[in-house]
């Protein structure tokens, strides 16, 4: 049987999914990890074990190795990859790591960066050629943290990776970046004119040869016989170049489509408004789309399954315990509200030194409280993001949700009644593992036999809010607004005093 091999590089873990020509999962494999936080602010992790998880993946799914590449009558036709971002892996000479990726917009380290390269090159001038405003996630700061406050590291650095780009580097020895995830390498990239910004490449990363551009579906190369030997996959497998797991996320759903909003439910929550113009705002990202032609706005929460799993290992009960919980807790959390700020907030507010609130707090709330609460506090936060989207032009016509939290359908059902917006769920949410899968499928597939998303993967139901709760969570909506601003001078002296521990 003909299929493809799709690996999803994500923040706590790393996902593999072998899928037939019709989309059918055949069989799928996961390899957990963690990040590492040496500091407050600091998000990342050694760029290894990308690749070591990889290769564990594929032999698991392909089975013991022939060097067929076949395990039961399973023929690898393609390879797709994907991967957290944007991030920031800088090798040596010999694609050796100079020190562990710095993760996307949940590591704010670069502060200090931020603020120089936007006094010397000028916001509007940024915004003008990238499309965004420097923020913890844009990858030219960090860059030039590296340059700043490890000059050894930076002396040694030669080339630049993020997980996708480093995973088809490894299987094909092609040295290659995506427009999507080159757009988040701000202020580096020239959006208009998808290409590099030379101009600023060689005054921040000049030491940096620039990886050659191509676009997510594009293939990179083929599996070498080094390659083939580790993994198991045959020589000569053609391997798409791939982009960032969000990216990759909507292309597995289908939510890549003119006036497609895309929210993605995982340790983080990211959305992804498409479209043809390039929409400039302050508060969200601006990039290139994971195909030519398209524009997005994106913009993440930096925390919604993170901080429900910090609940959960803080009161020791299970998700159905406390699910049922929050479940009967209602609408409103009985009286509380919460700033899911735990880790700093990338969008609408850019605020890495926010941190979290929980407000109401009475001795006769309980751990479900404290869930609803969670869970209506990413909500809410889902909520700020569409709005300013909104505010900014996007058209967003229809929303599709996918990611792990998916599952739990009350998460789903407070979201929806928070906005007032329908969601669609499809029938695999498994997430950009199968995105990659898909992408490698059609990048392999003649033309006249092009897989469509639809048909692999179609809509299996639609999540309504209740009228019922529209007024309730007007209600919250405004006083979680009104909370941010009114904690923000405390909490900034409080994060403040956390950077020094």
């Amino acid at each position: 049987m003909r299929c493809t091999l799709g690996v999803d590089i994500g923040t706590s873990s790393s996902k593999g999914v072998l899928v037939a020509e019709d989309g059918t999962i055949l069989a799928s494999a996961t390899r957990s990890h963690e990040v590492d936080r040496p500091h407050t602010g600091w998000v990342e992790m050694d760029g290894r074990v990308w690749w070591d998880e990889f290769v564990q993946i594929a032999r698991e799914l392909l089975g013991p190795s022939t060097g067929s590449g076949t395990h039961e009558r399973i023929q690898v036709t393609a390879v797709g990859v994907s991967g957290m971002g944007p991030c920031i892996l800088l090798t040596d000479e010999r694609d050796e790591p100079v020190r562990p990726a710095i993760l996307y917009g949940v590591d704010t380290r670069a502060t200090a960066q931020i603020a120089r390269l936007t006094g010397e090159l000028g916001d509007d001038e940024i915004t003008r050629v990238g499309g965004s405003t420097l923020t913890s996630q844009a990858g030219g700061p960090k860059i030039a943290w590296i340059a700043d406050e490890e000059p050894n590291a930076w002396a040694r650095a030669r080339r630049l990776f993020m997980p996708a780009s480093w995973l088809a580097r490894k299987l094909t020895g092609a040295y290659v970046l995506d427009h999507q995830s080159a757009s988040q390498v701000s202020p580096l990239y020239d959006i208009e004119g998808e290409q590099w910004h030379d101009p600023w490449w060689q005054r921040y990363a000049g030491t940096l040869e620039q990886p050659p551009l191509a676009w997510a579906g594009d293939i990179a190369g083929t599996v070498t016989a080094g390659a083939a030997e580790v993994t198991g996959i045959p020589v000569g497998t053609p391997v798409i170049a791939g982009t960032i797991d969000a990216w990759t996320e909507a292309v597995s759903v289908g939510a890549h489509g003119i006036g497609d909003l895309m929210l993605m439910y995982g340790t983080t929550m990211f959305l992804v408004a498409t479209g043809e113009e390039t929409l400039r705002t302050p508060s969200m990202w601006t990039t290139a789309g994971a195909f030519p032609g398209t524009r997005n706005l994106a913009g993440g929460l930096s925390t919604s399954g993170a901080l429900t799993a910090w609940l959960k290992e803080l009161t020791t009960a299970d998700y159905p315990q406390l699910l049922a919980e929050a479940e009967a807790s209602g609408p409103g959390a009985r009286g509380l509200v919460m700033l899911p700020y735990f880790a700093g907030e990338r969008t609408p507010i850019q605020d890495p030194d926010a941190r979290g609130v929980i407000a109401g707090l009475t001795l006769r709330h309980g751990r479900g409280d404290l869930y609803r609460a969670a869970l209506e506090a990413t909500a809410l936060g889902v909520r700020h993001n569409v709005e300013t989207m909104r505010a900014a032009g996007a058209d967003i016509r229809r929303i599709v949700a996918v990611g792990g939290g998916t599952q739990g359908r009350l998460w789903l059902q407070t979201v929806s009644d928070a906005t007032g917006l329908a969601q669609q769920v499809p029938q695999t949410t498994i997430g950009a593992s199968y995105g990659a899968a898909f992408l490698a499928a059609s990048a392999t597939a003649p033309a006249e036999a092009q897989p469509r998303i639809d048909d692999w993967n179609p809509v299996a139901e639609t999540i309504t809010p209740d009228p019922g709760a529209r007024a309730a969570y007007d209600a919250l909506f405004d006083r979680y607004l009104r909370l941010y601003d009114a904690t923000k001078d405390v909490v900034h002296e409080l994060a403040a005093e956390q950077h020094t521990h």
